[in-house]
């Protein structure tokens, strides 16, 4: 089957997830967005705590992120709200073959979950914002949305402090989980850097491991037992 026509339009579908917050089913793949236990949970406790709340702690200069899969901007969204009281700036980037249509968008309904007028301000820029230009959205976070496939992006060396790794399962899009994106990655990643996912799973661990990276476990979000932080190690 073609690829592209699992994500267009008619092919996915707003579901609120057990904390209230929204994420999208792709029928086609049987697989949703974000953990149907809690979309803003799960990003908060894979992404933001274990990935970028660490990295900005002590941070003497701007923090540059890359997520793999920008899918609602929910991560984005979630890192912007962490810059605006952070000690230091954040360069984000993302990347995303399949963007969004904004009458997906409006039909997350954030405004039912997200209290904060500013932040909802901030969602809309975000998708709002060009592809494949770097915009500045505050003083402290500039994004750059990157369209195409991760397997043909270039990347400079040595550049990012966190990577959200959050693409569709491994059994869903198994040209992302190999050992070579995980090579691609940590050749990207600066010395220290982290790398998050949801993902639990042995053999994404082995492909990492095989990548250079030195993996740990680390307690999942709700309704996951674990997940996983890789770090690429500093040079001696």
């Amino acid at each position: 089957m073609n690829n592209e026509a699992l994500f267009g339009e008619p092919k996915v579908e707003v579901r609120v997830t057990g904390d209230g917050s929204s994420t999208l089913y792709v029928p086609a793949l049987g697989e949703h967005y974000h953990s149907t236990h809690g979309a803003v949970q799960e990003a908060q406790h894979v992404y933001i705590g274990a990935g970028l709340a660490p990295a900005l702690a002590g941070a003497q200069s701007p923090v540059r992120v890359l997520e793999v899969g920008f899918g609602t901007g929910l991560n984005a969204l979630l890192t912007l709200q962490q810059s605006l009281a952070a000690p230091v700036g954040i360069r984000y980037d993302t990347v995303e073959k399949y963007p969004l249509s904004p009458a997906i968008i409006a039909q997350l309904g954030l405004e039912r979950y997200v209290l904060n007028p500013e932040l909802l301000a901030f969602h809309e820029r975000l998708h709002a914002a060009p592809w494949n230009e770097t915009v500045p959205l505050t003083a402290r976070f500039s994004l750059r949305k990157i369209e195409g496939a991760l397997q043909g992006t270039s990347f400079s060396p040595d550049q990012y402090h966190v990577i959200y790794f959050d693409a569709f399962a491994p059994e869903k899009q198994p040209e992302l989980w190999t050992e070579a994106i995980f090579a691609t990655l940590y050749a990207a990643a600066a010395p220290g850097a982290v790398l998050v996912s949801y993902c639990a799973q042995g053999q994404f661990r082995r492909n990492l491991r095989a990548a250079g990276w030195l993996t740990e476990k680390l307690p999942g979000p709700p309704g996951k037992r674990e997940m996983t932080r890789a770090v690429k190690a500093r040079v001696a």
